[in-house]
């Protein structure tokens, strides 16, 4: 079969070649990863044999698609418009800007750009987490206009994180009071928590709070916590050293649920 295109794509950090026939259609695809090459026809094997053959390395193992999970058949029907894994991080506040822009005359800096600096920080660092399993869904919008800054769901558990701006400054966390700098102490461990427990009703699932300070000065923390981590954005790393919670199918399970708008309809 003449015209076969090889198309290289990127997919939870791992690359996966598709071959595509003239009129556009994926007819296989190749990961690298697992050395496999699906076939949507096995009439068409050795057509796309030569096709990748540049790009193969190493031995494959070739043959039909595997049948899809419960997790992915979810995640198939869901309409893009509810899927929430899309979503950057700090998105709610960059759609937010994109409708409001603050004026640029103002004398202090909008605090909504300094909060997106936090997300986006916070969100990168969560995200580079993928490579051990775990997944991350941001801005996860809650009824009554509240939302889940993060999501993680990985080997080590749930967990519902919010992220502080605080770069250069003190931060003294006296639960359920944190104050930053010189601003005024505010309740925010109890919204973090009230946060993960809305999350594990949503998700029928125990869900860990977790406030994540983004480049303080100084943390200081006056008293052990009791239900709630209290990290900076350095330690996020350290998340993937947790486990013996979740398999990677309950990981994936738990995403596919967590990702549909609706299952945060009624929280």
């Amino acid at each position: 079969m003449d015209g076969l295109r090889v198309v290289p794509t990127w997919r939870h950090g791992q690359e996966r070649l598709y071959v595509c026939g003239t009129d556009g259609r994926n007819i296989a695809w190749y990961d690298r990863e697992t050395g496999r090459v699906n076939l949507l026809s096995e009439d068409l094997r050795e057509d796309v044999l030569d096709a990748l053959g540049p790009f193969v390395t190493g031995p494959v193992t070739i043959g039909p698609p595997p049948v899809p999970t419960p997790a992915e058949l979810a995640r198939l029907s869901l309409h893009p418009d509810d899927d929430l894994a899309p979503n950057r991080p700090g998105e709610a506040l960059l759609i937010a800007l994109d409708r409001d822009p603050a004026p640029t005359h103002r004398l202090r800096p909008d605090p909504r750009r300094r909060a997106l600096e936090a997300e986006q920080a916070v969100g990168d660092a969560l995200d580079g987490l993928e490579g051990a399993g775990w997944r991350t869904l941001h801005s996860v919008p809650l009824p009554g206009g509240d939302r889940i800054h993060h999501l993680a769901i990985g080997p080590g558990g749930l967990f519902a994180v919010c992220s502080l701006y605080a770069r250069r400054q003190r931060v003294l966390v006296a639960d359920p009071m944190v104050t930053v700098g010189r601003q005024e102490a505010r309740p925010l461990l109890r919204q973090v928590s009230a946060d993960a427990d809305r999350a594990s009703y949503a998700l029928t699932a125990e869900v860990h709070p977790v406030l994540i300070v983004t480049e303080p000065g100084r943390l200081e923390i006056t008293a052990p916590l009791r239900k709630i981590r209290v990290l900076k954005d350095t330690d996020v790393p350290a998340l993937a050293r947790l486990g013996g919670m979740l398999k990677p199918a309950d990981v994936e399970a738990l995403h596919a649920m967590a990702r549909d708008r609706h299952t945060w309809s009624r929280v």
